[in-house]
C-alpha cells in the first residue's frame, strides 16, 4: 500500500493481504517509497459517484466452473510472431461515462506507445446500454485476439453472463456480486472497497490492538468505504464505532463535528479512520486536532499545489495509487502523463488503470499464464489459463 503522510518524511509500504510489495524495505513484506512532502493543496471537491463508476463497484469475482455446460470454449492463444490485435471496448458515446472512457483510452494508448511493438489497437465505442455493449463485444471478438473492456458494470454483467467471451477478455469493472465470470475473463477494475480493506490491514499492523472511530458521510460511496473498513477491522480483532456526518447547512455539520469531538475526548479511541472527501476531512481534523492519529483512503487525498496551505491535514496518513503519490518511482515515471488539461484525482486514477490494462493484456497475449507486474495502480498479480482467471492488486 502506498501511504502518504502530509507532514515531515512521507513513507509507503505494502500490506501483504493480496500480494507482495514492489520496493524493498527493511521489514519483510513491506514497502518503503518516500514521497515528496506536501502540506499545500487545493480544496478537493466531494467525490461524485457517477463519473467515478469505473473505480467504485466491488464484488466477489466468481469464476465459472470449468465443467459448466455454459462455459465458453476459449480459442487458441496468439501464435508467436503474429501481430496481436487488441479490441478496446469503451462507452465513448455514453453521457455518463464518456469522459472516463476517453481518459482510460488515453492511458491505454500511452502504454501502447511505450511498449506496444507487435500490437495493434482497435477502439470500439459503445453507448450506455448493456445490449449495445454486448453487440459491440461480439464484433470485437470476431476481429480481435484479445478484448479489453467493457467499462460499465452493467456491460460487464451482460458480457459475463453471455456465451460471447470465447477470446481472452480483460474487464475494466467488477460485475455484480454473484455473477459467474467466464474462465477466460479477468477482472482488473479499481475498487474503493478493496482499498478500504487493505487500509484496515495496514493500520492494524501499524496500530496493533487499536480501537477506531470510523467517520463517514451520507454518500453511498462513503458508506461503502466505511462498511468495508469496519468489516475487515472486526475480522482483524479490533473494535470500532461509526459516526456519520449529516447533510445540511454549515451549522448542522459544525454541530455534528462538535459532537464527534466530544465522543473522541470521552472514549479516547486509538485512531480515527475517515471515509470522507478531502474537504470534510479538513473540517473534521481542524476541530479534532492532531492528538489522535488520523487515517484515510485515497478519498481524503487533496491534490498538492503550492499556494493553498492546509495545516489541518498535516500528519494525516492515507493510501493512494502509485500513479498519484509515487510520481518519481521507476514504474510510474516510465509512462507519460495525460497531455490534455489537468485531470481530477479520480480521472488520474482512471488514466492509470488504462496504462495497466494494456500491460495486463500484453502479458496475457504473450502467453504468460502467471505473472506479476509493478503497476502504476499497485502491485499486480495474475494467473490466466487452465480454466481459471485470477487477479489481485495491492496498493
Amino acid at each position: 500500500m502506498l501511504i502518504k503522510n502530509l507532514k515531515g518524511a512521507l513513507a509507503a509500504f505494502a500490506v501483504a493481504s493480496l500480494a507482495g510489495c514492489s520496493t524493498p524495505c527493511d521489514v519483510s513484506s513491506q514497502l518503503c517509497a518516500p514521497i515528496e512532502t506536501s502540506t499545500r493543496a487545493p480544496l478537493a471537491q466531494p467525490r461524485a459517484a457517477a463519473p467515478s463508476e469505473p473505480a467504485v463497484p466491488d464484488a466477489a469475482v466468481e469464476t465459472m466452473p470449468v465443467d459448466s455446460p455454459d462455459q465458453p470454449q476459449p480459442e487458441a492463444a496468439v501464435p508467436p510472431g503474429k501481430q496481436v490485435r487488441i479490441g478496446l471496448l469503451l462507452p465513448l458515446r455514453s453521457a455518463a461515462l464518456g469522459k472516463p472512457a476517453e481518459i482510460l483510452r488515453a492511458g491505454f494508448m500511452a502504454a501502447h506507445a511505450h511498449e506496444g511493438a507487435g500490437f495493434t489497437v482497435d477502439v470500439i465505442d459503445t453507448g450506455d446500454g448493456p445490449q449495445d455493449a454486448l453487440d459491440a463485444y461480439a464484433r470485437a471478438v470476431d476481429t480481435s485476439d484479445i478484448v479489453v473492456g467493457p467499462l460499465a458494470r452493467s456491460a460487464v454483467n451482460a458480457v459475463a453472463s453471455s456465451p460471447a467471451p470465447r477470446k481472452p477478455t480483460i474487464a475494466l469493472n467488477h460485475p455484480d456480486a454473484g455473477t459467474l465470470v467466464p474462465p477466460n475473463m479477468i477482472v482488473i477494475g479499481l475498487s474503493i472497497e478493496e482499498e478500504a480493506r487493505q487500509a484496515a490491514a495496514w493500520i492494524s499492523r501499524e496500530q496493533p490492538g487499536a480501537s477506531a472511530v470510523i467517520v463517514t458521510g451520507p454518500s453511498a460511496w462513503q458508506r461503502r468505504i466505511a462498511s468495508a473498513f469496519a468489516d475487515e477491522w472486526i475480522k482483524l480483532g479490533h473494535n470500532s464505532d461509526e459516526v456519520e456526518l449529516p447533510t445540511g447547512n454549515g451549522y448542522q455539520i459544525e454541530m455534528a463535528i462538535g459532537q464527534l469531538n466530544a465522543k473522541v475526548q470521552n472514549d479516547r479511541p486509538t485512531l480515527i479512520f475517515a471515509a470522507l472527501d478531502a474537504v470534510q476531512a479538513r473540517q473534521v481534523r481542524g476541530v479534532l486536532g492532531a492528538s489522535v492519529p488520523f487515517y484515510g483512503a485515497s478519498s481524503v487525498n487533496p491534490r498538492p499545489l503550492a499556494g493553498d496551505s492546509q495545516p489541518e491535514l498535516d500528519g494525516v496518513r492515507m493510501l493512494d495509487l502509485p500513479w498519484v503519490v509515487q510520481r518519481d518511482g521507476a514504474a510510474v515515471a516510465a509512462y507519460p502523463r495525460f497531455s490534455g488539461s489537468p485531470l481530477t484525482l479520480d480521472m488520474e486514477r482512471v488514466y492509470a488503470l488504462g496504462i495497466d490494462a494494456f500491460r495486463v493484456a500484453r502479458e496475457i497475449a504473450q502467453g504468460r499464464n502467471t505473472f506479476e507486474l509493478d503497476g502504476v495502480t499497485g502491485k499486480l498479480k495474475a494467473s490466466y489459463g487452465n480454466g481459471n482467471a485470477q487477479f489481485s492488486r495491492t496498493i
